[in-house]
């Protein structure tokens, strides 16, 4: 069962099979390279940084970037305008959804090899597929926001995906489009579970930027669930998010 976890993109990305027929892991953490080396906005020399330096116009673009802004632009009108790649001084970053788009691809390209048992995880973004090497389903640990060494939930998600956005690692990071300049502060942490990693994914950025009615949103969709905390440490949760939890701390 190989197990291997490297630092890509400044974060942790761990690739984990459970069937015992493969050792060679490196086309997905070359996949994971190449994504970053097209959509990271901290690359002066990146497609999406050669975008925005007006060096390439849209009709230059890769059919992979082409892709994401599509994507992005539908998640945009799926979240009344919260997921907004625009930033205020006008260039775009897509990187709210790219993790999890990267994450599921690089997922279905497991898949698509036969294997029926995984676990993709970059910076805490995890997709998940059948059993784990002793055939028993996958667990994932909730951190607590104030205590990285704590777990506040332990869950099992099946042939699913969860992410987890927030402002207790990386700061604010995330905003509200309808008022920039105003932090976020009403929740520190959502954690969002769906049917994969790409659609927990971009959802968790965008009710995230919902502040104190990120659950009221999450509870619209199909197939999704949410746990909230806020920042006086209270956590608030969607109705059918306790069929995941395993374990309380």
């Amino acid at each position: 069962m190989p197990k291997i976890t490297k630092i890509l993109m400044d974060m942790p990305v761990t690739v984990e099979i459970g069937d015992s027929s493969v050792s060679d892991l490196d086309k997905i953490f070359d996949y994971f390279v190449a994504i970053d080396n097209r959509f990271s906005v901290y690359k002066p020399d990146s497609e999406i940084s050669r975008y925005n330096q007006k060096k390439l116009s849209f009709f230059e673009l890769s059919r992979d970037m082409k892709q994401v802004l599509k994507l992005c632009d539908d998640t945009k009108k799926a979240t009344h305008g919260y997921f907004d790649i625009r930033r205020p001084d006008g260039t775009i970053d897509p990187s709210g959804l790219v993790k999890g788009w990267a994450i599921n691809s690089a997922a279905n390209l497991i898949k698509s090899w036969g294997f029926k048992n995984y676990y993709v995880d970059a910076g805490g973004d995890i997709q998940v597929n059948g059993l784990n090497s002793l055939g028993k389903p996958w667990t994932i640990g909730i951190r607590h926001p104030q205590n990285r060494s704590q777990n506040v939930k332990i869950v099992t998600i099946g042939d699913r995906g969860i992410a987890t956005s927030g402002t207790y690692i990386r700061g604010q990071h995330v905003y509200d489009p309808f008022a920039s300049q105003k932090p976020i502060t009403e929740i520190v942490g959502l954690t969002v579970i769906g049917p994969d990693i790409y659609e927990a994914d971009r959802f968790a950025t965008a009710a995230f930027a919902m502040r104190d009615q990120a659950l009221t949103f999450i509870s619209t969709l199909v197939g999704f669930e949410a746990y909230s905390i806020n920042n006086r440490g209270i956590a608030t949760f969607t109705p059918g998010f306790t069929q995941y939890v395993v374990e309380n701390n």
